[in-house]
């Protein structure tokens, strides 16, 4: 999968049955989520619309609800190795188009944990769907399928 971009307050929850996207492969965390906003500090419920237009897609400039003073305006992923039982990913915060912070996450796919994580919250959970659905279109060898 390529480079990902997803608003920073959005936190996914759950795929997106409702909502109709032309191309949902081509959405930046790999399909459509359904979730919830973070950018006032609480959970507050989005419209399909929002969903659509807005949180699914980074640079929601459009959106009511994003904070005039932010740390970013979107994230990106990107797969940066993919070593069969680990997947290393690369994330940036960008403001203005410009990257203002980054660094890497690991995922151990035999252990199905993370060996670094964000302390951000919502930030994490958006790379856990990530690599939820990278991990669906590029399953690993289970450890009976491997011994046979």
């Amino acid at each position: 999968m390529s480079t990902a971009v997803s608003c920073p307050y959005f936190y996914p929850t759950e795929r997106a049955v409702t909502v109709a996207w032309a191309f949902p492969a081509r959405l930046p965390l790999g399909a459509g989520f359904c979730g919830n906003c973070r950018a006032t500090g609480a959970e507050s419920a989005v419209s399909d619309h929002d969903l659509r237009e807005h949180c699914n897609l980074g640079y929601a400039g459009g959106c009511s609800r994003l904070p005039a003073d932010r740390r970013a305006d979107c994230v990106r992923f990107t797969v940066a190795s993919d070593e069969g039982i680990r997947i290393t990913l690369h994330y940036i915060y960008e403001r203005a188009h410009a990257p203002v912070e980054w660094g890497k996450l690991e995922y151990d796919c035999v252990a199905a944990n993370w060996v670094s994580a964000l302390d951000d919250a919502v930030v994490q959970r958006q790379a856990e769907c990530y690599v939820g659905v990278y991990l669906e279109r590029r399953p690993r060898a289970t450890a009976a399928s491997r011994s046979l």
